[in-house]
């Protein structure tokens, strides 16, 4: 039996870590509303459905805790507690913190830690309320960015098109540290001129030879996906990055407010080419997070 990695999820014990984003009542957020998953998800279940599609390992991406280290922390904790089940985590680090080599030293303490995400762009109307992209213009956050290359970590890079071309110019100056483009980019539009204008956009990102790209989160701007909603997006990722810099992610349990596991799974392994399984579905995530 082949064993795959699931190279984007996460997990969340309600009474462990607080989540701000999750647990606010009444919210509509960019990918549809979050209250059938406002629940625990832990290890168990996500195992459960995991292994029935033949994943053996995984790498946990930081979910927008209050506290970013106890999130870290609690990762560890599930992590020591299944030594069966190679797992990564990526972590929260603001980037462009005065005390930066402190903080990650402290996530570095932890043995599964390989990365550290902060959302550049979810949405453009969720972008225009918190104003996450101003990182951009933050002299502090390149910086961060070398810092983290320097100790060996990733970047976990989540954005929208239109901020492709300026994180081109940012990732230009941290040459040296690895990133993992977050949901092929979050395509929001998928009107044919609309992912027209991604690929475009796209090809900024997958010039840089530090730039993987994740097949992941693509459920997330059109619910009642079918198979060949995803079959252009995926076909434009594999042409321009290659199967050695793509590799698979679920983004479980928020694409579970789509579709299940199984399913969701099956559909990028119709789509992607059998020739292409190994490095989708295993030894680019197994190469770029060191499982």
């Amino acid at each position: 039996m082949t064993s795959w990695i699931d190279a984007h999820h996460h997990l969340w014990d309600l009474s462990a870590v607080h989540y701000p984003w999750l647990m606010a009542k009444g919210v509509t957020r960019f990918f549809g509303n979050p209250e059938p998953i406002q629940r625990n998800y832990l290890f168990a279940e996500f195992r459960r459905d995991a292994e029935a599609r033949d994943v053996a390992a995984s790498v946990h991406i930081q979910v927008g805790a209050e506290d970013g280290l106890a999130e870290a922390k609690w990762v560890q904790a599930v992590s020591d507690a299944h030594p069966d089940w190679p797992m990564a985590q990526v972590v929260f680090c603001d980037l462009t913190a005065p005390d930066l080599s402190a903080r990650l030293e402290s996530f570095q303490a932890l043995p599964t830690v390989r990365g550290v995400r902060q959302i550049v762009g979810r949405e453009p109307g969720e972008d225009a309320v918190t104003g996450t992209n101003d990182l951009l213009d933050n002299p502090r956050f390149v910086e961060g960015l070398r810092e983290a290359g320097r100790r060996g970590l990733s970047f976990d890079l989540q954005l929208i098109p239109e901020l492709m071309g300026k994180t081109a110019a940012v990732l230009d100056r941290a040459p040296e540290t690895k990133v993992a483009l977050c949901h092929a980019g979050s395509p929001h539009d998928r009107s044919a001129a609309g992912l027209e204008d991604w690929a475009e956009k796209l090809r900024r990102l997958s010039d840089l030879p530090q730039v993987t790209c994740k097949l992941s989160g693509l459920g997330m701007f059109q619910h009642d996906w079918h198979l060949k909603d995803f079959q252009p997006i995926i076909e434009v990722c594999l042409d321009q990055f290659g199967a050695r810099r793509c590799m698979y992610g679920s983004n479980f349990p928020v694409d579970s407010l789509y579709s299940s596991y199984s399913r969701l799974m099956d559909a990028h392994l119709a789509i992607v080419p059998n020739e292409m399984h190994a490095d989708v579905f295993r030894t680019t995530a197994a190469e770029f997070y060191s499982l």
